[in-house]
C-alpha cells in the first residue's frame, strides 16, 4: 500500500479540497497598529504600543499573528506562560531583538524559574506568588524575575485592592532579590459598555492612588503603568500611560458600539479599523431539492419551491455558532445567502438559488466581504447571541490560517 501524506489532505484556498480555511489580511493588521500609533500619551507623544496576543490571538492564530506583529509593536502581553515563550522560540530562530512580554496569567513557581531565565515578565495579582519566592531563589538566577503588580480598581477580579496594598505587597520588597517589580497595571470594568465615562474616570482616579501606595511601599520611582484596553485607549487619554493594552482592536474589531460612538465623540472622527480575519468555505454538495423539501435535522425548514443547496463542510465544531440557525446569512459570488435549518456539527446548508446557476462547487464566505456584501463577526454573534469576541475566540485551532495581504 502506498503512503498517503497526511499533511496534503485538508486543502486551503483555491484547493479542490472539501474545508474551510481563515484568511488574516496583513495589510489591514499594519493599518490597524497604525491606527494606534497615532494616538497620543498623557504628555502628547505616542506611548509604547503592546498588543494582547491571548487566546490564539483573539482565534486569528498565533502562529501566524507573532510574526506580523513582532517589528511592528513594543510589547506583548499574552495568558499563558507557553505561549509567552513561543515569543523567544521565534526571536531566535529569527535572529530578531527581544520585544518585552509580559504574561497577565496564572503561573506556577516551576514556570516563573523559566520565565525569569527568558527574560519574560509577569503580573502579581496577590500574595499567592509568595510561593514563588523559595523556588525562585533555589534556580539561583542570574537575574531577579521582572514583575507587574496589578491593582484591583474595580473590576473585582485579580488584584490588590487599596486597602490590601499597604499590608499585603510587602513580601515584594522583602523578595527583591529575585522579584523585580518595574510596572504596575489594572483593567476597566465596563469602558465598552457605556458612553459615559464615570466608573472608568473613578477606576483611574483608583489606580493612581495605588500607584502611589505601591510605590511608597517599595520606596522606589516611577513604574511602568498600563490599565486601558481597546476601549479605553479609543476613548480615555487620560489612561494612556506607559503603554497602552490593545487586544480586540487590533484584529480590527471594535470592543462595541458604544465605543465606536465615543470615538466619534472624544477623537472628532470614527478610526477606519480593518478587520483581519475572513473565513471562506468550499461547497462539499450542490444540488437541487424539489418544493416541500424538509432541510437538516429536526425538520426545522422545509422549503417552498425547488431550491439550489450547497453543503458546507463547516459547523459548531468548527466554531460556527448553532445558535445561528435559520438566521444567519454567508456569502456566495457576491450574494447573501441563507442558511437553512439548524447549524449542524460539521455542515451548513445554505440556499445557493440565486448566487449560482449550476450544481458546480462554490466557495462561501462565512466572515468577511465577498464583492460589495459582508458579513462582520458582529453580525454572526447577533445572530448567535453572543458578542463577536467569543465568535472569533472559538474559531478551531484546527481550521487553516494563511495570511494574505
Amino acid at each position: 500500500m502506498s503512503e498517503v501524506n497526511v499533511e496534503s489532505i485538508g486543502g486551503g484556498p483555491g484547493d479542490a479540497a472539501h474545508t474551510s480555511w481563515l484568511e488574516l489580511s496583513a495589510g489591514a493588521l499594519r493599518h490597524n497598529v497604525e491606527v494606534f500609533r497615532g494616538l497620543e500619551g498623557r504628555d502628547g507623544t505616542s506611548p509604547p504600543l503592546g498588543v494582547v496576543l491571548k487566546g490564539n490571538a483573539y482565534g486569528h492564530g498565533l502562529a501566524q499573528v507573532l510574526p506580523l506583529v513582532h517589528g511592528l509593536v513594543d510589547i506583548l502581553y499574552f495568558i499563558a506562560p507557553q505561549d509567552a515563550l513561543k515569543v523567544r522560540e521565534h526571536e531566535r530562530a529569527q535572529g530578531l531583538s527581544p520585544r518585552q512580554v509580559v504574561v497577565l496569567g496564572a503561573v506556577a513557581p516551576h514556570e516563573a524559574v523559566v520565565l525569569a531565565r527568558e527574560g519574560v515578565e509577569v503580573v502579581v495579582p496577590d500574595r499567592g506568588w509568595e510561593d514563588a519566592v523559595p523556588v525562585l531563589r533555589a534556580a539561583k538566577l542570574e537575574r531577579p524575575l521582572r514583575v507587574h503588580v496589578h491593582i484591583d480598581t474595580g473590576l473585582g477580579r485579580e488584584g490588590f485592592t487599596l486597602e490590601q496594598i499597604p499590608r499585603e505587597t510587602q513580601f515584594l520588597v522583602d523578595a527583591r532579590d529575585v522579584l523585580e517589580v518595574v510596572g504596575a497595571l489594572s483593567h476597566f470594568a465596563n469602558t465598552e459598555d457605556v458612553t459615559e465615562q464615570g466608573y472608568a474616570l473613578a477606576q483611574v482616579d483608583a489606580f493612581e492612588t495605588g500607584l502611589r501606595l505601591l510605590e511608597g511601599q517599595l520606596g522606589q520611582g516611577r513604574l511602568q503603568r498600563h490599565i486601558a484596553a481597546s476601549a479605553a485607549t479609543l476613548v480615555l487619554p487620560r489612561a494612556r500611560y506607559e503603554a497602552q493594552r490593545v487586544g480586540i482592536s487590533l484584529y480590527g474589531l471594535w470592543p462595541s458600539a458604544e465605543t465606536r460612538l465615543s470615538a466619534r465623540l472624544v477623537l472628532g472622527e470614527v478610526p477606519v479599523l480593518k478587520p483581519v480575519l475572513s473565513w471562506r468555505c468550499r461547497s462539499q454538495v450542490v444540488k437541487w431539492l424539489p418544493a416541500d423539501s424538509y432541510v437538516g435535522y429536526g425538520c426545522t425548514y422545509r422549503t417552498s419551491e425547488p431550491t439550489r443547496i450547497a453543503v458546507l463542510p463547516v459547523g459548531y465544531y468548527d466554531g460556527y455558532p448553532r445558535l445561528a440557525s435559520g438566521k444567519a446569512h454567508v456569502l456566495v459570488n457576491g450574494r447573501r445567502c441563507a442558511v437553512l435549518g439548524r447549524v449542524m456539527m460539521n455542515h451548513l446548508i445554505v440556499d445557493v438559488t440565486r448566487a449560482t446557476h449550476d450544481e458546480r462547487p462554490v466557495t462561501a464566505t462565512l466572515m468577511g466581504r465577498d464583492g460589495d456584501e459582508s458579513v462582520s463577526a458582529e453580525a454572526l454573534a447577533g445572530w448567535a447571541q453572543t458578542l463577536h469576541y467569543e465568535i472569533v475566540a472559538r474559531l478551531g485551532t484546527h481550521l487553516r490560517r494563511v495570511v494574505v495581504e
